[in-house]
């Protein structure tokens, strides 16, 4: 057995009220992580603020052979440990995020994730991320 995806270990499986990974955390990308798409979405930032409210994560036994398989593991929490963004390069949109970026998202002002989304829909993400080099 190999689970990749797992509770938690600080998680109770039993009592399934009040345990969940909660609130505001900090979200870092990795430093090799410069030119991915979400970074340059939040505006290049080393770090991020997001909400959370899950049990599960990516066992960090499995973090590197993930990583060098080529689903880029860019973005970890403030320890370094936990894997908190995940893009495929080459892809038009394929970002993954252990966050809800749905809970700070607004009708005009879009999340980062979300926003990138309809642009790539849209055949616009690569226009709009050069222009904000500039």
């Amino acid at each position: 057995e190999h689970p990749v995806v797992f509770f938690m270990p600080e998680i109770d499986k039993a009592t399934m009220g009040g345990n969940m990974r909660l609130g505001s955390r900090v979200t870092k990308f990795m430093p090799d992580a410069t030119s991915t798409t979400l970074r340059q979405l939040y505006g290049n930032h080393e770090s991020i603020q997001e909400r959370h409210r899950h049990r599960y994560e990516v066992n960090p036994k499995f973090v590197d052979a993930i990583h060098n398989g080529g689903l880029k593991l860019v973005g970890r929490d403030e320890t370094g440990e936990r894997m908190e963004v995940a893009e495929l390069p080459g892809h038009p949109y394929y970002v993954g995020v252990q966050y809800h970026p749905e809970f700070k998202s607004r009708p005009l002002a879009p999340s980062p994730p979300f926003h990138g989304l309809v642009l790539a829909a849209c055949g616009k993400l690569e226009g709009y991320l050069e222009s904000r080099k500039k």
